[in-house]
């Protein structure tokens, strides 16, 4: 049987298994991405319907040609100003409003020739390379952007400034002479945004923000009457409304269908707009696959050169008939995972429902607002460039805060290529001013010793920064994360923030798969702030002593001897990312408080978490407490199992068992292999379920996670009893 049939096979058979969960999750995060696909579409200066081609594309065919597993393919936030950059770029002083969008077009198909040719040569390590400080400073200075052009948007002004700056100083003219029922539904709109997040109740969080936005903004356009053109007066003057402040779709979807226009390919601007999307895109899309798989409650790997080829081949087509390109989507991609979505056919439903949309029901799109689109970029913009972006960043150490700022300050007054430029140099001058010797800046010299076939010690010599990283990167992909490395790091002087991050999530992954990767001899190495995973040197850094204790801490270390619990107050190797924790999928920042003892060769562990979310949609940062217990040799399937609702219950899809209707209204039960789900949960197992409160639980294999359904801190007491409830499954587990 060749690969290919082999592939088929496997698709199938991932379809037969799980079709009505990743169908309903398809679903749901098609009501997510309709109006987002439109938002970025007219942001970007293209036709409402490119967009959505863009979607459909990645959801239809780059599902089954890429290399990603629950990754959402679709039109992004990041590369809107580059987008509206192309069209009002090449476009400039043509009279037709189509010129600049179809030579726009020219430089996605490109764009997306030259990204499946770095998939091809396997080029998707190359975003290890960028520093994360400048990536993310780029990213801020992109959510200004968007919210300097949004925000006139929803309040139905159209400004005269072009450039980002220019539309920010414009903001308090336009507020002045807003259109005021144009106005109402965006501030209505970002009114629903800001505080959805904030409400606790489970019911409501179950309910897309996007989705409740249009559910909104539909009624008010259609109360405002802004279908027919009218004027009336407010206050004593007088504003005009009319269907150019709703969305335009044509009647068939193949009269949006528009062809690049070649005519400007030996200009230097259109090969600035090929260069931007090809680094940009391809930079987006590595780093939010592997975001999302870290979300991915299975643990699975997307493969990163062929998620990359998957996505230029996309980006290509969608060049061809007019659309925008596309990325690995993290917004949706989390809505995914956290609707059940298992499999890359979630991805491939949620591309059918929007087709199937547009070309049954073009005329309900035509009534959506474009204020509320507007107020969805908005709040998505403040995601990226909020006060707390900043206060994370600082947190990390005052060097990254300068690397951050400078970059997206650079990016404001020029554009992302310099900006990205700049961000890199000024990273490398702060390493330089930080005792980093120049001459190991960009070459690593890193010997390998193997004890056997799974053994290893890697040893590093100079210093280990993003702009060498790749070499040891080179070297630690000849392993595989089931074997057992050691990564002394004695004769490093100097070690920045990028590689500890990468060298973190690496931890992960070989924690997972049974491996170990364990870093040896930094402990010589000064942080220059208290952040886990701030730069490291030699002869630099603060003081990291703290005079008194939190009483937290007091509490815990407290708690740590009445129980015989080692105590830390601080442990920087995360082994998970927990992916069940709350209704969004979220990622751990900090871990501290750390309680551990081993018992009958069992690892209990206690731990609070800082999580935040992943995507622009994120809900902020919240803490938990989780216990952990690793080690286990039982054959324990994956699973996640968190209390059942009543929305859950009433739509939702999870492994019941008929014999114990107690248990299974109680619980919310999902593996990916049902089957070997059922044979693990015998009556003794679901019988103590049964007779213990409720927690949630998120089995990976060989490690049990458990925390309160309430996903918060818990008290002393609190922990006690989730120490008695573990100790007690584990018995039950060992029996079985």
């Amino acid at each position: 049987m060749t690969t290919n049939q082999e592939t088929l096979k496997d698709g199938l058979e991932e379809l037969k298994q799980n079709w009505k969960q990743d169908m309903l999750s398809g679903f749901l995060v098609f009501l997510i991405a309709l109006p987002l696909c439109l938002g970025i579409s007219l942001a970007s200066g293209f036709p409402p319907i490119a967009g959505i081609f863009t979607a459909i594309i990645g959801g239809i065919l780059v599902s089954f040609i890429g290399g990603a597993n629950v990754a959402i393919k679709g039109p992004a936030v990041g590369l809107i100003v580059i987008a509206i950059g192309a069209v009002t770029e090449l476009g400039a002083g043509s009279t037709d409003p189509m010129h600049g969008y179809k030579l726009a077009l020219a430089t996605v198909v490109i764009s997306g020739i030259l990204q499946t040719l770095l998939g091809i040569l396997r080029a998707g390590s190359l975003s290890d390379f960028f520093p994360t400080s400048a990536v993310h400073g780029m990213l801020s200075s992109i959510g200004i952007i968007i919210v300097a052009k949004q925000i006139h948007v929803a309040l139905g002004v159209k400004p005269e400034a072009k450039g980002p700056l220019g539309l920010l100083a414009e903001i308090p003219h336009s507020i002045m002479h807003m259109n005021p029922e144009v106005a109402i539904i965006g501030v209505v709109s970002l009114i629903i945004l800001f505080t959805l997040p904030q409400i606790k109740n489970k019911y409501v969080k179950m309910i897309p923000a996007p989705m409740l936005v249009v559910l909104f903004a539909v009624p008010l356009g259609i109360y405002f009457d802004l279908q027919n053109v009218h004027k009336y007066m407010f206050n004593g003057s007088e504003f005009e409304i009319g269907p150019n402040f709703l969305v335009t779709l044509p009647e068939n979807i193949l009269e949006g269908i528009q062809s690049p226009d070649w005519s400007a390919i030996g200009t230097w601007v259109t090969w600035k707009y090929v260069i931007m999307f090809t680094l940009v895109g391809s930079l987006e899309s590595v780093l939010s696959s592997k975001t999302i798989d870290i979300l991915d409650p299975y643990k699975r790997k997307s493969k990163t050169n062929k998620d990359l080829m998957g996505v230029g081949i996309g980006n290509t087509l969608a060049g061809l008939i007019g659309g925008l390109p596309m990325i690995s989507e993290i917004v949706r991609s989390s809505a995914n995972i956290n609707n059940g979505g298992k499999t890359k056919w979630s991805n491939f439903f949620h591309g059918c429902f929007l087709l199937l949309f547009v070309a049954l029901l073009p005329g309900t799109i035509h009534q959506i607002p474009l204020a509320a689109l507007g107020a969805m970029l908005i709040f998505t913009g403040y995601r990226l460039a909020s006060p707390k972006v900043f206060k994370e960043t600082l947190n990390v150490g005052k060097g990254q805060l300068t690397v951050f700022v400078f970059t997206m300050l650079v990016t404001l007054f020029t554009d992302l290529i310099i900006g990205i430029a700049a961000g890199i140099a000024m990273e490398l001058f702060l390493q330089l001013m930080n005792g980093a010797k120049i001459q190991y800046l960009f070459s690593s010299n890193v010997s390998v010793h193997s004890k056997d076939k799974n053994e290893h010690t890697l040893t590093v010599n100079g210093v280990l920064t993003f702009s060498n990283y790749l070499g040891l990167k080179k070297k630690l992909d000849q392993f595989t994360t089931k074997d057992r490395l050691q990564l002394d790091l004695s004769n490093v002087e100097y070690m920045d923030h990028t590689v500890m991050e990468h060298l973190h999530h690496l931890g992960e992954d070989y924690h997972r798969d049974g491996g170990e990767l364990k870093v040896v001899g930094a402990d010589k190495l000064i942080p220059m702030s208290a952040h886990p995973l701030a730069d490291r040197s030699l002869t630099h850094g603060d003081s990291m002593t703290s005079e008194s204790s939190s009483n937290r801490e007091v509490q815990m270390k407290a708690l740590a001897s009445q129980l015989g619990f080692a105590y830390k107050d601080f442990h920087k190797n995360i082994s998970s990312n927990y992916g069940k924790l709350s209704p969004a999928h979220k990622v751990i920042k900090y871990e501290g408080n750390v309680l551990s003892k081993e018992i009958d060769g069992l690892s209990y562990v206690v731990s609070d978490l800082s999580i935040v979310s992943g995507g622009d949609f994120k809900a902020g940062v919240s803490n938990v407490t989780v216990l952990s217990v690793s080690n286990l040799r039982f054959g324990i399937p994956l699973f996640t199992m968190k209390e059942e609702n009543f929305f859950e219950s009433a739509f939702l899809t999870d492994i019941d068992f008929e014999d114990y209707p107690k248990f299974s209204k109680t619980y919310k039960l999902n593996g990916f292999s049902e089957a070997q789900v059922r044979e693990f949960f015998t009556e003794k197992l679901i019988t103590y379920f049964e007779d213990q409160a409720i927690y949630s639980l998120e089995s990976l294999g060989s490690e049990i996670i458990i925390y309160r359904p309430t996903a918060k801190v818990a008290s002393p007491q609190e922990i006690k009893e989730m120490y008695v409830f573990a100790k007690g499954l584990t018995e039950v587990i060992a029996k079985n």
